[in-house]
């Protein structure tokens, strides 16, 4: 349950203003706590989406891996039989071993890409890369959606900091006939909100607004001093988090190789979190499934979510492999994961392999369908007036994913409801969502059952008619 300890008064100077940024949010209603919840609740909120976490399969799997006959992986300085927990420093130092090395090569292989680098986590992954690769110059196209760890790198990127100098040729006119001369402008880069400068973000999954940044790209870069052709980066998720769609990959690859193709300069990022384990051949995500892995440069696979362990993948070339290895700051000044974080990585990816998750990804898709044709039929059976229908909005379509968008003016309160009952999911408000689209968000799991789900969607009807009724008393319903 939510951590509602009672905070002691601020003393210090810098203690005040930071209350004063919590009252802030207080107020707004959109204070963040950490919370727990019974083991006998229901886990409709987590990213546990094949249920590995609590694999007995998996889990015996990871602790055979553990044991001493095992694999005989031993960090590269280390002369004992007995296996290191902690790596013992950055990958660049002593943290390196020859199982990390082997993994990557695994995993590599597993989604078909060329090479790996091991990262602690998506986000050490995404800052690393957008921060480091990216050069002075070099142009940004992303999703407007894309996640908070891509906006961090690209905050930090020279791309983001570098001034554009244009010349441009200006004709005037004058009494005494047309006058041709050269203007030389220099505009500021921007710094990732609100598309400025050489970052620039296209209308979530919209390929007609891409299709216009990456133009508009194409026109600036013929003005540019000397003609020079940058380097184009295009960011994209393979399924988003909050909404549950899926990026349309194909149309994508399309664009970028007919607009930046004859200049080679395109480079497609695809970051497969939310796919990776039950997408695709084996569950190695969309770009596999749609077979485009030679047309997506880089590929960002972690490991947190359906692998039921933490950490990530940058899958890319060799080359783009060592310029990380040299410049991404979240790799060299960090220790490394441990071995036994490393034993789990290889435990989930081989049950992967194994086609063990297969059958669970199945389950997932059924459940998928149950879960909106109850939804589906709760909101006929409320018929909500125009008045009322702020409180709740099901989905329309039916989700390709498992994560169900459950729209409601009061999230936090709906979301509070159904924890008491013993349903565990998050109330999303903005900034995480935009302004008008708060939500419940429900995530599926393939060890959830139809009983589970008709439970949860019976607690979300049961919250709808009282606080229908409490606004009709209360003569609150808005227009």
């Amino acid at each position: 349950m939510p951590d509602n300890k009672p905070i002691p008064p601020a003393i210090t100077h810098l203690e005040k203003s930071l209350s004063k940024a919590l009252h802030k949010r207080r107020h707004n209603h959109t204070i963040r706590h950490l919370t727990t919840f019974p083991s006998t609740s229901a886990d409709f909120s987590s990213n546990d989406f094949l249920s590995l976490s609590t694999s007995p399969h998996l889990q015996q799997k990871y602790l055979q891996s553990l044991s001493p006959s095992s694999h005989q992986q031993q960090p590269s300085t280390s002369s004992s039989s007995t296996k290191h927990l902690g790596s013992g420093g950055s990958r660049l130092l002593d943290g390196n071993s020859p199982l990390a090395e082997q993994l990557e090569q695994l995993l590599a292989n597993f989604h078909n890409a060329p090479a790996g680098l091991l990262c602690n986590s998506g986000y050490d992954a995404n800052t690393g890369f957008f921060s480091c690769v990216p050069q002075a110059g070099d142009y940004i196209v992303y999703d407007e959606y894309i996640h908070a760890s891509v906006h961090d790198g690209m905050r930090l990127s020279r791309a983001a900091r570098m001034n554009v100098t244009t010349t441009t040729t200006a004709v005037t006119t004058s009494t005494t006939g047309m006058t041709t001369g050269t203007t030389t402008t220099t505009t500021a880069g921007g710094d990732g909100d609100g598309g400025a400068g050489n970052l620039r973000f296209f209308a979530h999954n919209d390929m007609c607004a891409l299709q216009r940044v990456l133009e508009q790209i194409v026109e600036e870069m013929k003005v540019i001093e000397g003609g020079r052709t940058r380097n184009v980066f295009i960011a994209v998720e393979a399924v988003y988090s909050m909404d549950g769609d899926i990026c349309p990959l194909e149309k994508v690859v399309e664009l970028k190789k007919e607009i930046l193709g004859p200049m080679g300069n395109g480079v497609l990022i695809v970051d497969e979190a939310h796919s990776t384990g039950w997408i695709g051949p084996h569950g190695s995500g969309l770009v596999s499934a749609l077979g485009l892995e030679r047309e997506c440069e880089v590929r960002l696979h972690t490991f947190g979510k359906a692998l039921a362990c933490n950490g990530a993948i940058v899958l890319c070339s060799p080359l783009i492999r060592e310029y990380l290895i040299n410049y991404a700051r979240p790799l060299i000044y960090t220790t490394f994961m441990s071995y036994p974080n490393l034993a789990a990585i290889r435990a989930s990816y081989e049950f992967l392999m194994e086609g063990k998750a297969e059958p669970l990804a199945d389950n997932l898709q059924k459940l998928m369908g149950t879960l909106f044709e109850r939804l589906q039929q709760m909101q006929a059976d409320l018929q909500l007036s125009i008045e009322e229908s702020h409180l709740l909005r099901c989905p329309l379509e039916k989700p390709k994913t498992p994560i169900f968008a459950v729209l409601s003016s009061e999230p936090k309160e709906l979301a509070a409801y159904c924890q008491r009952k013993g349903f565990v999911v998050r109330g999303i408000v903005p900034p995480t969502v935009p302004l008008g689209t708060e939500r419940i968000r429900v995530c599926l799991h393939a060890g959830n059952t139809v009983e589970q789900i008709e439970g949860l969607v019976a607690c979300i009807r049961a919250w709808t008619v009282e606080r229908v009724c409490d606004l009709k008393k209360a003569g609150q319903t808005r227009l």
